[in-house]
């Protein structure tokens, strides 16, 4: 699903990126400002505030975060 996609259900869009000014401003977008890194290193600057927006997102809907569902397929204990 695209920004468009999300615009047109009437989603929330949240938008993490170092070039605020160069991004088109909307009412129904959050602008997230990260600081300007080199590419190698960008993965890593967008990890921790993408991890926190999942974890908020989840707590918001109820979602129980230490046990998560169908856990047991993909992990398995010795």
């Amino acid at each position: 699903m695209n920004l468009q996609e999300v615009r047109a259900r009437g989603g929330k869009r949240y938008v993490f990126t170092d070039q605020k000014d160069d991004f088109p401003h909307d009412d129904n977008v959050t602008i997230i400002e990260v600081p300007p890194v080199h590419s190698l290193l960008s993965p890593i600057v967008y990890t921790v505030p993408l991890q926190l927006l999942a974890y908020h997102v989840a707590s918001l809907k109820g979602t129980d975060i230490d046990q998560p569902r169908n856990i047991a397929k993909s992990v398995t204990v010795e």
